[in-house]
């Protein structure tokens, strides 16, 4: 058999293993099936690659050009993904676990790319918040940005998602700008170098974008810098001996983690045997408690059921779990494959031991069970295994012991308020789950539980069709926990992106402002041009480019035709005597969206053009009522564009409506779609 040598890709160059390598086993049959490690990696050199190759040429890319190179890669990886699916089985992972973390991980990047595209602009400076007056007359403003921090994410990630654990952190990183040295653990980091091997051949990142470390890291940690960030997922024990470094701490070096987690599902009281959420419930526990045998950081470590319910869930668990086929992981008709290691069986069963001095095990005997095609003594094999604890109150370890592997514990709680007691004793989670119908039930369990977990999963039969599950964290919501999860937040759309850049208040006028941003801010020099915008494509169109309209008076016979016309007759158009008594108004006024049809006519051009559609409006306020006999006049402001794809861009407009005496009566934000090129009128 042939020991794979796993490499490290490090400074622009494949490093082969040395004599200091690890011998790394297989999950199903324990036999030596690769090596990883090397002694003599130059850190220094990685880290001098990442931040002069890799970070200057990332920075020089937009949002939306990163957001692009994400979605070619997500693609790439998509096409070569067969060969990871295959040495994947190795871990002990079956193929529905592969399906998880490989095309987990893809779906990861894919949702990264189109959020860079959609919420994000096609710069490098990210805009946060809205524009804070500093002065009486708006020439001192504030405003706060995002841009790219000058050094490199290291990630170390966990045996458990080679893959996804890899793209979850390295979407983010690269969209933000920066570089990534990608450190897996060494138990499965064949699968995660087979996966850099495929990004890296596409041609498509840009030198030092990411580098990979199989073995140890050495010194890497003593040389990060300020501008650096490290991102972590694994015990609570090594994060806190990382992170409470002395260079890490003296340098105030980010440190994102991810770690333990006793996450938690409620049955809710009102999920009686015999309704779609007890089923539901079963059906969530036995799929958290088996799939990749258990080792996920989201599984359900603690179940809470009421008390007159806690045998009707025994029952029903040991029910599910005896259909559950262990055995070799590239087998079909396997539902559960092995643990990733002899170790990791060891201490499993060493904390279920734990566990079991405060609960009984009432399903699963990891002395007495049965694998399907392969050894249960060679490989990494445990059964399911369910213990009940009677008095959850008076026990600790069940509560501060994670052994992770598909072993769960079920307790009886009196009333809700005592659920969520027993639930935050876990002391911070990732995830922590309800299942019930009732609203109130789910409102209770939020205000007295969320504090102490990343995520709130409730699921019933209205939403569970549709679902992800309690134990699939999603790129587009915060995946972290306060606590002993960690107190990260990885993921989360954009949030996500923000652990790798750097925000920034800054201050100045108007014109500094929009220059830094790429986006107009009101008070900014206005651009004047002969032709009127509508006829001008994309890329004609600059940032303040302005049209000032002609005024147009308004009469009563517009605002009772309008009335009439839309059926529209509230009182303040219609009514003289009960208008007046209305404090908002002075007497009968215009309709604000007879303003707002009245400012369209005034700055559309009518002739087919580039301008392709109207696609809506933001931040419409009206400030000031206007009466028949007065009227009105537009300034119309391109305040940012942004491509969408290869024919057309969305341009916002900055939208003022005025009256007779210059006094704002309405301001909102127009948003048009604009060809690239001029469209030819067709004869």
């Amino acid at each position: 058999m042939t020991i794979q040598n796993v490499k490290s890709f490090a400074a622009g160059h494949w490093v082969e293993a040395d004599a200091a390598a690890r011998d790394i086993r297989s999950a199903v049959n324990g036999q030596v099936i690769a090596r990883a490690g090397n002694s003599a990696l130059d850190t220094e050199a990685m880290l001098h690659f990442a931040r002069n190759k890799g970070g200057p040429a990332l920075r020089a890319m937009t949002f939306h050009q990163r957001a692009k190179m994400l979605k070619a890669l997500a693609l790439h990886l998509g096409k070569h993904k067969q060969p990871l699916y295959d040495i994947s089985f190795a871990t002990g992972a079956t193929q529905k676990d592969n399906l998880i973390d490989i095309d987990g991980g893809i779906g990861t990047m894919f949702v990264f790319a189109s959020k860079g595209r959609r919420e994000m602009p096609d710069s490098q400076v990210y805009i946060d918040g809205n524009v804070e007056q500093l002065s009486r007359h708006g020439t001192f403003l504030g405003q706060h940005i995002c841009t790219s921090m000058h050094g490199v994410a290291v990630h170390i990630n966990a045996f458990n998602f080679p893959v996804w654990g890899m793209l979850e952190k390295l979407a983010p990183t690269l969209l933000a700008g920066v570089p990534a040295i990608v450190k897996p653990a060494t138990a499965s980091c064949y699968v995660t170098e087979m996966a850099v091997q495929i990004l890296l051949d596409s041609g498509i990142l840009p030198e030092g974008a990411l580098q990979l470390v199989s073995g140890g890291l050495g010194d890497m940690l003593d040389r990060l810098t300020n501008q650096d960030v490290v991102s972590f997922t694994g015990s609570a024990d090594t994060a806190l001996m990382l992170r409470s470094a002395p260079h890490i701490l003296k340098n105030s070096i980010r440190f994102v983690a991810e770690q333990d987690s006793l996450n938690g599902s409620i049955l809710g009281p009102d999920a009686q045997p015999g309704t779609p959420e007890f089923d539901l419930f079963i059906k969530e526990v036995s799929r958290e408690m088996t799939t990749k045998a258990g080792q996920k950081c989201t599984a359900i470590r603690r179940i809470f059921a009421p008390e007159a319910l806690v045998q009707p869930v025994i029952e029903a668990l040991g029910t599910s779990l005896a259909k559950v086929t262990i055995g070799d992981p590239a087998a079909e008709t396997t539902r559960m494959g092995a643990l990733v290691s002899a170790g990791q069986k060891a201490d499993v069963l060493e904390k279920a031991a734990i566990i079991g001095q405060e609960a009984e095990r009432v399903i699963g005997d990891p002395n007495n069970f049965s694998v399907q095609g392969a050894d249960s003594e060679a490989g990494a094999f445990v059964p399911p295994m369910l213990f009940h604890c009677a008095n959850p109150d008076k026990a600790k370890r069940i509560h501060d012991v994670e052994a992770f592997g598909p072993v769960s514990t079920i307790m009886p709680y009196r009333d809700l308020d005592h659920a969520v007691s027993l639930l935050n004793r876990g002391e911070g989670s990732l995830v922590a789950s309800v299942i019930t119908h009732d609203p109130d039930v789910a409102r209770q369990v939020a205000l007295g539980a969320g504090a102490f977990h990343g995520r709130l999963y409730f699921n019933n039969r209205d939403s569970m069709r549709e679902s992800t599950g309690h134990g699939s964290p999603l790129p587009h919501m915060v995946h972290g926990g306060p606590g002993r999860a960690g107190g990260g937040e990885e993921m989360g759309g954009v949030r996500g992106v923000m652990h790798y850049m750097q925000r920034t208040a800054i201050q100045g006028s108007p014109d500094i402002l929009s220059a830094i941003g790429q986006k107009w801010v009101p008070g900014a020099k206005e651009i004047s041009e002969e032709d009127h915008p509508f006829t001008r494509t994309f890329h004609q169109l600059s940032i303040g480019e302005t049209f000032k309209t002609p005024s147009r008076e308004i009469h009563l016979e517009d605002i009772e035709k309008f009335a009439h016309f839309t059926g529209d007759k509230f009182y303040a158009h219609m009514d003289q005597a009960a208008a007046e008594r209305n404090p908002f108004f002075p007497g009968r006024v215009a309709h604000g969206y007879l303003l707002l049809s009245f400012a369209a006519g005034l700055f559309v051009q009518p002739d087919e053009g580039p301008v392709l559609a109207n696609t809506g409006l933001d931040s419409l306020r009206f400030m000031k009522p206007v009466e028949a006999g007065e009227s009105i006049k537009v300034r119309l402001t391109v305040k940012h564009k942004t491509p969408r794809n290869e024919d057309y861009g969305e341009v916002r407009w900055h939208v003022t409506i005025t009256n007779q005496d210059d006094e704002l009566v309405a301001e909102y934000e127009l948003l048009t779609m604009n060809a690239y090129e001029h469209r030819e009128t067709q004869a």
